[in-house]
């Protein structure tokens, strides 16, 4: 497929239904009013001076977006990135280069404040776009794990999560497996 002309610019109000369409799968938790909960979040984004939106809008229809924000490497010092969250494409509008100008978006705004390293993150079960992101130059540095608090409790504290059942150690299931394995092919 040919590259398509693309033009980035930052998220409006216009563009909430556009962006609830792109991210819907990535929005953590259903809300009466998707729309409304977007239009509060670019709200919020376009009032901080450290955060950005940025929309690739290709013949007047959102084809990709990124969230760009500076944020910390680590707590342990002052060195600040840029990070790409969630840099995602329209399946539409895929292997076209719009997912490299969303990269390249990050790379200016990180020009534009002085910051040396540009950061990005994806879902973990995305490998297309980890393989993107790894073409781009970026390499992995963390793990990010996430669970409900309720769930970690119960872990911590020893206790069972509903609806949980007591099981056996995979190393002792998988040793049972082997051991009925080799019994039933010698007999």
């Amino acid at each position: 497929m040919s590259r398509t002309p693309a033009l980035l610019r930052k998220a409006t109000p216009g563009d909430a239904s556009a962006l609830v369409l792109l991210w819907g799968e990535l929005l953590h938790a259903p809300t009466a009013d998707p729309v409304a909960e977007m239009l509060a979040t670019i709200d919020r984004i376009a009032a901080s001076e450290d955060q950005r939106i940025v929309v690739a809008e290709v013949g007047g229809e959102v084809a990709g977006a990124v969230v760009l924000r500076v944020e910390a490497i680590t707590p342990f010092g002052d060195e600040v990135a840029v990070q790409a969250i969630t840099p995602y494409v329209s399946p539409d509008f895929r292997r076209r280069g719009i997912g490299k100008l969303l990269i390249e978006a990050a790379v200016l705004y990180a020009e534009e404040h002085g910051i040396g390293h540009v950061s990005a993150a994806s879902m973990s079960n995305s490998r297309d776009a980890h393989r993107f992101l790894a073409r781009m130059g970026l390499a992995p540095q963390a793990v990010l794990r996430l669970a409900p608090t309720a769930v970690v409790r119960a872990k911590v504290s020893g206790r069972r999560t509903a609806g949980s059942t007591h099981r056996q150690p995979l190393g002792q299931v998988l040793a049972q497996r082997r051991s009925m394995r080799r019994q039933r092919d010698l007999a």
